[in-house]
This record gives C-alpha cells, structure tokens and sequence, in this order.
C-alpha cells in the first residue's frame, strides 16, 4: 500500500508529500479526510469540472471525500462547459518558473512552497484575466490554454497579453516574495498556436485531465525553452494571427528537439502603438475599397452639416468584418485634408469592465507618453494636452491626473474630500468641456469603435457626448456589432447606418484587388464568393488563404490552378472567430454540428429523424441558433427547412468534430435517407452516395454514385453526371480485386462514355 501511494504522488508531482507519507505524516485512511483547501494545496486540482478530487491507485485502499468532490464541482464557473473531444485551433502557452531547481536547493521546504504559490497565483490571475484556461500545474511549469473550452476571436492576441501580464506580475512578486526570501523571481513564456485534437478525459481522479493531441503543446514548451528571462516568445503559427498587433525581435529559425524542420520564433516586446484594432491588424497595408460609395457618401453629406455647427451622430452597425473599421478609415482620409480634430476611441473586448479605458488610452496616445517617462514629466505633457480645449488648467488636471493614475504630489489641491460619485461625476464634466473646448479650435470628428465592448462608464460619457452633440462643430461616428443596441435614440441628429453583405459582383472586384487584378479560375471565384456571403474581411482572408497555398500557378495575365480543386481550408484569421459564435452556443453547438454534416441546408424532418434530442430539446435548440443568428428558419408550405447563415460557420462546425463522429454522423444520415425518404432516394441519389463516401462506406456509395450520373444523363446534366461517375470511380479503384469490383467499374464506364460522347 505505501508504495502504491508513493509512487502515484510522486505521479502527481508531489514529491514532497511522498516522503511525509513515508514517514507516516499522511496515513491512508486520512487522505480522505482532507478538506477541499488542503486538497488544492497539496496540488490535487480538478481539470475538468464534473470529475472526482481524488481517486487513488485503488479505490478499495483510498476513498474519495463525496463532499470535497461537491465543493469543486460546485466551485467550478458556470461559463466553462467540457464537450466531448473535437478539432479544433488552439493557441497553448507554457511557463516556467527560471532556476527553480536552485530555488529549492536555496530556500527552505515551507519558503519554497510559499514562492510556488504565489508564482502558480500570478499566472492563474494573469491567464484568466484573458479568459484562459489553465490546465495543468507541473512544479513549476503551466500549461494554459487560450481557445478552448471557450473559443474568442482573438485568442492568440489575449496569450500574448496574458504572458506580458505574467513577466509584469512576476516583477510585482520581486517586490514582496522575492525580497521576503531574498530571490529573485524570473519567468519565461513560450506561446504556438495550431489544430489539436482536444477534450478526451485521461487519467483517473486528481491525475484526470482534458487531453490536447497534436504538435501545439510540444512547440510551445519548446518556445519556453528558447526564452530569456522575462521573455515572452511565440512561433510562426501565433505570430501570422497578431501580425501588427505587438512589436517583437526576430529570433530567426531554430533547430528543435523532436521537429523535424527548423522554426521561427519571435519575442514579443510590446503591444503596438496603434489607434484602433483595425490599424494595428493591417499595419502592413490596406488593400483598395471596394464598394460602400453609398454609406460614405452619406457619412460625408453628415460631415458638411457637422462643419456648419448643425452637429451630427452616426451609428454604424454591422456583423463582425464587414468593413465598419474600413469605413471609419475611410472617413479619416477622406477629411484629412480639411485637418479636423480627431479623436479616436477604441474598446477593448479585455476591459469591458475598465472605468473609462477608451478614454485612458486615448488620451495617453494624444499626451505622448513614453514608459521611461517620470510622473513629473507626465504631468507636463497632461497640462500641454489640455492646454488645447482649456484656459483652466489648474481646475481640470487634477481630475484628469486621477483618471490616468498619474501621482500628482503637492502639485495640484488634493481630491481626497471629493466622494468617489461626486470624481466621476466631475470627469465625466470635464471631459465632455474637453471636447466643447476642442469645438472652438474646428470641427471634431469624434469615433467612438466597437462600443459593444465599451465599459459602463464610457457609455455614461457617451451618452452626454451624444446629447450635446447637436450645437457643437462635431461628428460623432460610434461603431457597433448586432448584439448591442445604442440606448440613445429619439435625436434627429442621429442616423443609423446598417451596412449589409457584399454582391457577388462586389466579392469577384475585392478578389481581383487581393491579387492585384490577376482573375482566379472561375471555379476558385465561384468558390470564395459560395464560401464568404459577401463579408468583406472573409473574401480577404480566405484570398489570401489561397493565394499562400500553392493550390495556384501565377501566370503572367491569371492565376490557373496547379491540381485539383479541393475543398477550401477555414483561414487560421477567422478560425477562432467562428468557433467564438459556435461555442458561445454551450450545448446547442452539438445540434448545429449534426446539422453541419447535413449540408448548409438542412430540412428540420431530416435533423430530427438524425437527432436523439426530444422534440422540445432540439426545437429549442434550433431557436438559439436563430435568436444568435447562425441560421435562418425557412418555410416552405408543410416543410420547415433551415440554412446556414455563413457557409464558412458550417464549415467550422463540421470540421470540429472528429473524423470517427463525422463518419458515424454521415451514416446515421443515410440510413435515415433510405428508410423515411424514399422520393430523396429517387429524385437526389447523389445525397445519399456523398452520405455513404464521408462514412467511409464504398460499397453503400458506389451503386448511388453509379445511379447519381444515370440521373445526371437522362437529363442532359452531362457535366454534373460526369462529375459523379468519376467520384464512383475513385471509389472503385480502392476496392480490393474482385468480380464485382470489375463489374462496379465497367458500370461506371460504360456511363460516363455516355456522358462524353454527348459533352464531346
């Protein structure tokens, strides 16, 4: 038995324990007895979140305390929700505590255990800041993933943050543990990003955790261990996404242990100096606009009356990447000459509950702060800055010293007999006089961008800005996604501005000036504008994708294909986007992943018959996939039907799931075609023999494959015909040798001899 126990803490990196095991400190029959804190000290912590604490090498030596394992459950956030394993793009973040093994030879047992702990605090903090998950402590290692169990759209921007944040926190430490102890605490941060296989459960009890299988993990530990101290490094897979967005130091390529070809890596130093989201994403260049002269003629028209003091507010709304930031440039440069004032107001999806954060960052950008720069020297370039809106500036710089945490000394009367409502009360006065005084210089273009994200306190200043608006020299641009309705409404200086998909002439125009006026195919067009519905940032990124493929020779008028057209892989820019919207779903996503390998129409008869959901379960579930805008419902007399709102959100859906589910999905599809759905059968054998291939079964899909191109030819759709008889005859040729393999493929033939003597 106390080997047993022994080894399986020595397992659990808890060494230390094992030897007070040994010596008859912990007796078996009282690890049960632990209560749940000295469980999570002794490092017994709950990957998953409807899991036991503890369960020993043998549960008929060691019994599991029911109600420690009720309090973590318990404990564990409503927010976060495990699945059953899936694909997916994951970006992974490994620490490491620098010198521990000195660490531990240096500092006594109970010293070292109290540095551990504060060290494993200040990355759980600065992980879940950015809504990380951490999945696994190892001495003095974590393991954090960004992406899962809950997708954002910028997961790998908020690793990147989350490692500055740890270097930063660590430093902090220096100041209280580090000189408690006399060390000196250091870290290093090594970030990949990449498709993983994640959530299957392995292990038992504390040992239990949600696996990630892939290269992802192994880069990142091999990235930590590129690292200095104090370092944050990341690879070519992360560094793609956040292009613009940090400034880094190229490290160049690297031979690694266990890759097989050299990597590049880069240390991030700091986040880009840049105005808005859309200004650091595309440092590198926009490409020309394309579309859009309506909003921009109107947004102009709304500029002319803002200049004759008739003082205008725009809302301007639309779904994520429909070219809302684009427009808001495009302002920019258009008034450029005219040299306004403007004032540019970012939120950020990290601070949404961060009193008046647009603002802070606004106005240190507009004061040129530097970091090496002094509180006295902040505070001379704070007076400079509102110098130019007021002649008071004794009266306002205290308030706006408070509001950008600045140290005032004995420089301005203190503010310690003003209640905090009454603070922010008188700041939010005086920022609004900010812009009045601004007025008085010229007209102010004012744009305030993602507000969905903006912070309670800013929208309270935004609603005062709003209302004033209408007297002064200024337009007010505010941008927004759907789910955020403005409050403020009933003004007639307000417009709203709904911007909507582009054309399919629009797409193919926005696709030539990706590849600099160079046509694609014509199936590789039609394909992009089927896959992207007209959202311009899709057109772009899955462009792009392509061109980067090597899927295209570049000729010197066209690009022609260099191989067969397969199906269009999800642009890593926009993976983590759609699995956002798709995971945001909790456990509805299952239903929109069923019906995701039905195709991106879906008949609700189909997806019941498919589905092991009750009949109120899975129309609920249709419901929030409506009310969140990933389907629309469509009726069509008897028959309710249903369509994906984003052919790339199906995609998405579809290519999360693993390969053993789709193909039991896909067979489950056809067997339920074959049984309820005979006229399917009939009228669309090509449905049933695409079922049957994507289930891996050949012999159900070669007769449909084989009937598929009979259909196609009985009514003059050769082409198509063709097509299917060539994919029956893919099939055919992986069969093994038999008579009716030959007696398969002479069928096939034979038809698409048909097929061509009447096409050629």
């Amino acid at each position: 038995m106390s080997n047993t126990v022994t080894q399986w803490l020595e397992q659990l990196g808890l060494g230390q324990y094992a030897e007070a095991f040994e010596e008859n400190a912990i007796g078996s029959e009282h690890l049960a007895e632990l209560d749940h804190d000295t469980l999570k000290e002794i490092g017994v912590r709950a990957v998953g979140h409807r899991m036991s604490i503890l369960k020993a090498a043998s549960e008929s030596e060691i019994q599991v305390n029911t109600e420690a394992a009720r309090e973590t459950d318990a404990a564990a956030p409503d927010s976060l929700s495990f699945p059953e394993a899936e694909r997916r793009q994951l970006t992974v973040m490994f620490c490491d505590l620098v010198d521990s093994t000195e660490l531990s030879q240096t500092l006594d047992a109970e010293d070292l255990r109290e540095v551990n702990r504060a060290y494993q605090d200040a990355c759980k903090a600065a992980i879940e800041r950015y809504e990380g998950y951490v999945a696994r402590y190892m001495g003095d290692g974590v393991l954090a993933y960004f992406g899962y169990p809950q997708a954002h759209e910028d997961d790998a921007d908020r690793a990147i943050h989350a490692g500055l944040g740890l270097v930063d926190a660590i430093s902090g430490l220096n100041e209280t543990v580090g000189n408690t102890h006399g060390v000196e605490l250091g870290v290093r941060v090594g970030i990949a990003t990449g498709p993983v296989v994640v959530g299957d459960l392995i292990g038992e009890g504390a040992s239990q955790e949600s696996a990630v299988v892939g290269e992802t993990p192994n880069l990142a530990a091999r990235y930590q261990a590129l690292a200095a101290r104090d370092a944050v490094v990341i690879g070519s897979g992360t560094h793609e996404l956040v292009t613009g967005r940090f400034e880094y130091e190229d490290l160049g390529d690297h031979e690694l242990k266990g890759i097989a070809t050299p990597v590049r890596a880069w240390r991030v130093i700091a986040p880009a100096a840049a105005e808005s989201r859309f200004e650091a994403a595309h440092q590198s260049g926009l490409t020309p606009l394309v579309g859009r002269e309506h909003e921009i003629a109107l947004l102009l028209e709304r500029w002319e009356e803002a200049k004759a003091v008739d003082g205008q507010v725009v809302f301007l709304s639309g779904e994520a990447g429909i070219g809302k930031s684009r427009i808001t440039q495009a302002i920019r440069e258009r008034t450029a000459p005219e040299e306004p004032i403007r004032l540019r107001y970012q939120c950020s999806p990290y601070h949404t509950n961060s009193a008046f954060h647009p603002i802070v960052e606004q106005l240190e950008r507009a004061a040129h702060f530097a970091i090496e720069d002094s509180p006295e020297a902040r505070l001379d370039k704070l007076e400079s800055l509102l110098a130019q809106s007021t002649q008071d500036v004794d009266a306002e710089a205290p308030l706006f010293a408070a509001l950008l945490s600045i140290p005032a000394g004995g420089r301005y009367a203190p503010l310690e007999m003003m209640t905090p409502e009454r603070q922010k009360e008188r700041t939010l006065q005086a920022l609004v006089a900010q812009m009045h005084g601004l007025c008085r210089h010229g007209p102010v273009l004012l744009i305030f961008e993602d507000v969905h994200w903006a912070d309670p306190t800013s929208l309270e200043l935004l609603e005062l800005i709003v209302e004033r608006a209408q007297t002064l020299p200024v337009m007010v641009v505010i941008t927004f996604r759907p789910e955020f309705t403005p409050p403020w409404s009933g003004h007639t200086h307000i417009t709203s501005l709904t911007l909507n998909r582009f054309s399919r002439g629009l797409v193919t125009a926005m696709v030539e000036n990706v590849t600099g006026g160079k046509p694609l195919p014509d199936d590789v067009r039609d394909e992009i504008v089927e896959k992207t519905d007209g959202v311009p940032l899709f057109v772009e990124e899955l462009t792009k994708t392509i061109l980067e493929s090597g899927l295209l020779q570049e000729e010197p008028d066209r690009y022609v294909l260099s191989g067969t057209l397969e199906a269009l892989a999800i642009p890593a820019t926009l993976h983590d986007s759609l699995m956002a919207r798709l995971d945001r779903l909790g456990a509805v996503k299952e239903v929109a992943q069923s019906a995701s390998a039905i195709g991106r129409e879906f008949s609700y008869d189909l997806l019941a018959a498919v589905s092991s959901l009750s009949f109120r379960e899975l129309q609920d579930s249709l419901d929030q996939l409506v009310d969140a805008e990933l389907v629309f419902r469509r009726r069509r007399s008897a028959q309710t039907s249903y369509v994906f709102k984003h052919a790339l959100v199906q995609d998405a859906a579809y290519k999360s799931l693993l390969r053993s589910k789709r193909r039991g999905l896909h067979a489950r599809i056809a067997g339920v075609l074959e049984q309820r759905f005979r006229d399917t059968v009939e009228n669309e054998p090509e449905l049933l023999a695409h079922h049957y291939t994507e289930a891996n079964l050949p012999k159900r899909a070669i007769p449909y494959w084989l009937r598929a191109g009979q259909v196609g030819t009985e009514h003059s759709a050769n082409l198509e015909a063709i097509a299917h008889l060539t994919k029956g005859l893919r099939l055919v040729a992986a069969e093994p040798e038999t008579i009716e393999r030959y007696e398969q493929e002479l069928d096939l033939q034979l038809a698409v001899g048909t097929a061509l003597t009447a096409t050629e």
